[in-house]
């Protein structure tokens, strides 16, 4: 594996001269956060962004995220221009050397969660995710905020996308999602980038949206849709694994090699459908983190993985989620389980 760290640039509290202390980081996963979405990212910008990393000693493992244009999702509007100018960016990052892009297909939503900073037992500060809560969100019936809007919209085009996706169903996603991957495989492969879908988080529908990236059949269908080394996935075990018929360590081991990208992180199950983000260690959360990682070992995983969302802890403020310490402490577990798999390996 690659060990990677997210950074927002910049602006990050979080910076490269902090990152590269932790002991075995080497990639850093970034992107330039400021171009509007479907618009071609610019060259120099892309050459400047890979040149800050690379002086403090680190790389950048993977690009997170190319973000997709609604219209491309809906399936209507400029989709094509859009397409195309996705390809452009794909065409501009492979000359900068990146190997890896992440993405999503989330309708309206990157991800949903009802609060940013739920307090733990600890006095540690975590995102979770209330279903009732959220219930009382939706944006079409009421008023409240939710954490994780894109801020771009305002409420009346909010409103105003969330209602076209009411004619749009899962189907309808599934053929948009093809017509997309159709055209950006066919370059990711000329470019020899590797494109790794993210799936949804949460892992199933909210206020209505048709949501296709959930579970073992979907991923499945999802890697048929266009059968290339170049179509592949981002394997986050938070997001899946939210649901319980998602076992981790088996969809590491099922899709293995088409695997690009790993985002490793421990949740806790508090309900059907809720949930809260919990520190690394197997025993705060609901998933085995020794056997996902065990499973990422067995399969010869070696792109770039990170630990992924934090808890706020020893009163550290910043980005949500994405804090230095508990990050830290998550990279240095994965760290410790990865050596100990590797050393158990040898002996046998």
């Amino acid at each position: 594996m690659i060990m990677s760290f997210r950074w927002y640039g910049d602006d990050d509290p979080v910076t490269l001269d902090k990152i590269r202390q932790i002991p075995n980081m080497k990639g850093i996963v970034t992107a330039i956060y400021d171009v509007p979405v479907g618009q071609v990212w610019d060259m120099d910008r892309i050459w400047a962004l890979k040149k800050k990393v690379e002086d403090k000693g680190l790389f950048i493992s993977a690009i997170e995220s190319v973000p997709v244009h609604e219209d491309i999702k809906t399936g209507d509007g400029n989709r094509d221009e859009y397409i195309e100018n996705y390809c452009q960016t794909l065409r501009n990052l492979a000359k900068a050397g990146i190997k890896v892009v992440c993405y999503n297909f989330m309708p309206v939503f990157d991800w949903t969660r009802s609060s940013l900073e739920h307090e733990l037992p600890d006095g540690s500060n975590a995102l979770i995710y209330e279903e009732a809560t959220v219930e009382k969100m939706n944006p079409l019936t009421g008023d409240l905020s939710l954490p994780g809007w894109d801020s771009s919209y305002t409420k009346d085009e909010m409103k105003s996308l969330l209602k076209k996706y009411q004619s749009i169903t899962e189907e309808d996603l599934w053929n948009n999602l093809k017509y997309f991957l159709d055209r950006v495989i066919k370059v990711a492969e000329e470019v020899k980038i590797k494109m790794a879908i993210h799936p949804d988080d949460p892992p199933w529908s909210i206020f209505g949206l048709p949501r296709i990236i959930t579970n073992e059949d979907n991923l499945e269908r999802f890697l048929k849709l266009y059968d290339s080394e170049y179509n592949g996935l981002t394997l986050c075990s938070g997001s899946l694994g939210v649901a319980k018929n998602n076992d981790i360590p088996a969809l590491i081991r099922k899709f293995g090699k088409r695997i690009h990208f790993a985002h490793v992180r421990n949740i806790k199950i508090t309900n059907e459908k809720s949930f809260e983000e919990s520190s690394h260690f197997s025993q705060d959360g609901s998933l085995d983190m020794y056997e996902i990682m065990k499973a990422y070992h067995d399969v010869g995983f070696d792109g770039p993985l990170r630990p992924d969302h934090g808890r706020m802890i020893w009163g550290e403020k910043g980005r949500y989620g994405y804090g230095l310490y508990d990050r830290a402490l998550g990279a240095a577990y994965i760290n410790g389980l990865w050596e100990s798999i590797t050393k158990e390996g040898a002996k046998k």
